[in-house]
């Protein structure tokens, strides 16, 4: 078992940074790196006191480039096909109920592609790049990307993607929406610390249930969502009373007052 510290977790009141802490090996996936990734998504979703979570990869060459295609060129692809978050990356972060922003510091390739899907939010530095290289490696994606990507940017870019292997610069993916906004290497952790910061100061509980109603619904087929947010919302909203909504209307007022200045 390897000594090394993987995954490194910050905590900064109600929000943490996590990052992949691989650099000299582009923060390949090992198999050690998954299991304290879940490890550490497991804590902080367990922990009251964290609300909302940066992922992020140490360096600037790499969000991650994927599997450690060397640790399973011994092991064997069966080592990542497992569906338990200490084997796959994207179930790990999947599982922590709380926002989770990718801040992407530098290449998403393959796998470390279909980990950035699973964040809920991404922003990218100027280094940011995406690529799909199942096709020319010869495996299929089994976390996600064959589904995930097409809904996210298209289906007819989401082939050209997958099926050319290319890299997708960060500005390119900010005009197609799959991140939300590019800013250079130095601003990247302050500007996804900020965002995260912003979801914190929000209600815990109501943030989760909101992101977990938007998952499902996302999952479903639109007039089934349409439903799932009509239960939702008959079931929470009556249990909310009309001072409740008159103080957290005034908040929204102040805080957009405040945002003004």
């Amino acid at each position: 078992m390897s000594t090394e510290q993987t995954v490194t977790v910050e905590r900064h009141g109600p929000v943490a940074l996590v990052t992949l802490n691989r650099p000299s090996a582009m923060n390949a996936l090992s198999r050690d790196l998954r299991a304290a990734l879940a490890d550490a998504m497991i804590a902080l979703d367990r922990d009251d006191r964290v609300r909302a979570v940066v992922l992020t990869g140490a360096g600037t060459r790499a969000f991650t480039a994927g599997l450690d295609l060397e640790e399973l060129g011994s092991e064997g692809l069966g080592a990542a096909n497992a569906s338990q978050p200490a084997a796959n990356p994207v179930k790990a972060v999947e599982q922590c109920r709380k926002p989770v922003v990718g801040a992407i510091n530098g290449v998403a390739i393959t796998g470390g592609f279909e980990l950035a899907l699973a964040c809920d939010v991404l922003i990218g530095s100027e280094n940011a790049r995406f690529a799909d290289t199942h096709a020319r490696v010869g495996i299929m994606p089994g976390w996600g990307l064959s589904q995930k990507l097409s809904r996210t940017i298209g289906i007819s870019r989401a082939k050209e993607l997958s099926l050319t292997g290319n890299f997708l610069d960060a500005q390119t993916a900010c005009e197609w929406g799959l991140i939300n906004r590019v800013v250079t290497a130095d601003e990247l952790i302050p500007a996804a610390m900020a965002l995260v910061a912003d979801m914190a100061s929000t209600d815990p509980d109501m943030i989760q249930a909101y992101k977990a109603l938007i998952d499902r619904g996302y999952a479903a087929s639109f007039g089934d969502a349409l439903t799932l947010e009509h239960q939702s919302s008959s079931a929470r909203n009556a249990a909310v009373s009309g001072a409740e909504v008159e103080q957290r209307r005034r908040a929204v007022m102040e805080r957009g007052r405040a945002q003004q200045a």
